[in-house]
């Protein structure tokens, strides 16, 4: 991962253990990775889901990491070890509260760069819509482990940098009226 570029990241769970159990999990996931996050990168859209979660994140510029970190060595180093030194935080509280041991996620977590305007409006779609698409709900806005409603209210879990979606989006009801459209689609989709 490189200063300056966006990213989607997902990770799963090892095997078929869920990595959030109870709402503790779903809440103390945000609490940890903005403890090793927020000074690495800037997070524009969440998903929790059970076994997996969806982050849609931008790398911060290079000067602001080395004025934060201004002793550490190369920046891709900084940015991988701030994810496994998060990873490994959320594993091991997780394991103590559930008396369990080993990995709780797969070893290396999956990363898409976002190369262009449209790939970043389709990911911030996906990822509100990935509950919908797994069959949890019906309708992503009834699920409540996602930045959707984190757009809604200024008291959600995680720093979000809410007003540059504007850069992609023209306004909220904009964004409704293609996320109800997709919807639609995945509904459809799934019907087949």
């Amino acid at each position: 991962m490189e200063p300056g570029y966006y990213y989607h990241i997902y990770k799963d769970a090892n095997g078929t253990e869920n990595i959030f159990r109870e709402d503790e999990n779903y809440q103390f996931f945000p609490r940890q990775y903005a403890r090793y996050l927020d000074e690495v990168v800037n997070t524009y859209a969440y998903c929790l889901i059970p076994n997996h979660f969806h982050l849609l994140v931008g790398v911060k510029e290079e000067e602001q990491l080395k004025s934060t970190f201004p002793k550490f060595g190369t920046l891709e180093k900084l940015i991988s070890k701030q994810f496994a030194n998060f990873f490994s935080s959320y594993t091991q509280s997780f394991n103590k509260v559930y008396d369990r041991r080993g990995s709780l996620f797969v070893k290396n977590f999956k990363r898409t760069p976002i190369l262009d305007e449209r790939q970043w409006q389709e990911t911030f779609l996906y990822i509100h819509l990935n509950p919908v698409k797994h069959g949890f709900v019906k309708d992503h806005q009834d699920w409540k482990w996602s930045s959707w409603h984190a757009y809604q209210s200024l008291n959600r879990p995680l720093n979000l940098n809410r007003a540059y979606f504007n850069n992609f989006f023209d306004g909220w009801e904009h964004v409704r009226n293609i996320i109800e459209v997709k919807k639609e689609w995945l509904m459809n989709k799934n019907l087949e």
